[in-house]
């Protein structure tokens, strides 16, 4: 993640290559426009899950652009951990055990890629 963007140039940026208004935009989500553009011009963080969900589906952003989406909107708010993930992360207790672990041992860049790689690679069986 560039250490430089903020939510709202994100959101601004995929709106602009989008060809759509602030307007519309905040019309397609239920918000206000003026809501919509405080949160791009990052003055207010945003609130709601739901809302995030609803930009990511107009904006047509894929699962890297959504995953990135998440992420700055934790960050705008300063919460440690992007939306989409509390949930996962609270359902499965492996999830949890897999994840202290890795913090007491201080897992390497490198062991996580290794162990994406591993489950992106099914995700590739799982597609053939």
């Amino acid at each position: 993640m560039d250490e430089l963007q903020t939510l709202g140039s994100f959101i601004t940026q995929k709106r602009t290559e989008r060809d759509k208004t602030l307007r519309g935009v905040a019309r397609e989500i239920g918000i206000s426009p003026v809501y919509l553009c405080n949160i791009e011009k990052g003055r207010r963080p945003m609130n709601q899950e739901e809302t995030l969900e609803k930009i990511a589906n107009v904006l047509i952003l894929g699962k890297e652009d959504r995953a990135l989406l998440f992420d700055l909107a934790a960050k705008s708010k300063s919460i440690l951990v992007a939306a989409d993930l509390p949930e996962y992360i609270n359902e499965r207790d492996i999830v949890r055990v897999a994840l202290r672990t890795a913090k007491d041992v201080d897992a390497t860049d490198e062991e996580w890629q290794e162990f994406i790689n591993k489950l992106e690679k099914r995700i590739v069986r799982d597609k053939a």
